[in-house]
């Protein structure tokens, strides 16, 4: 998806748009409290600009990295400081989560294969993966 700048008369739709995503997780995020929902002049719509953009796209990113939204907060507000040590702390916890998560995902991708090697060993009756699943 090719993505565009925000202009700052943009809607919510072409904040959504510029950042590639849905104006459903614009409206989730501005619940959240993780986007600021710009006022709305009587009869107009609310209008949205660059330093939007820049923040959503900070939220997506963040989330690809792995990080909850709680700490998405944090790290929006340390945005602004020279806490670097709350920052790093904070990458310190999430590199641990997914070495944590890695570790697991290796344990049972060596469970799956032994057990594919034993279903490919050619013995009659169901495969033992099929009996591993069932809890048999």
């Amino acid at each position: 998806m090719v993505r565009q700048e925000a202009r700052s008369s943009d809607t919510i739709g072409g904040l959504a748009k510029a950042a590639g995503v849905g104006v459903e997780t614009v409206r989730y995020y501005q619940r959240r409290g993780l986007l600021i929902e710009p006022a709305r002049p009587p009869g107009e719509v609310r209008r949205y600009g660059d330093e939007d953009v820049r923040r959503l796209r900070f939220i997506r990113r963040a989330q690809a990295a792995g990080f909850t939204l709680e700490q998405i907060g944090e790290l929006l507000a340390l945005d602004r400081t020279d806490d670097r040590v709350r920052v790093r702390a904070l990458a310190t916890e999430r590199l641990a989560a997914l070495d944590d998560r890695i570790a697991e995902l290796e344990q049972s991708r060596a469970a799956l294969e032994r057990l594919r090697s034993t279903c490919a060993s050619g013995k009659k009756g169901p495969c033992p993966i099929l009996d591993a699943f069932d809890g048999t």
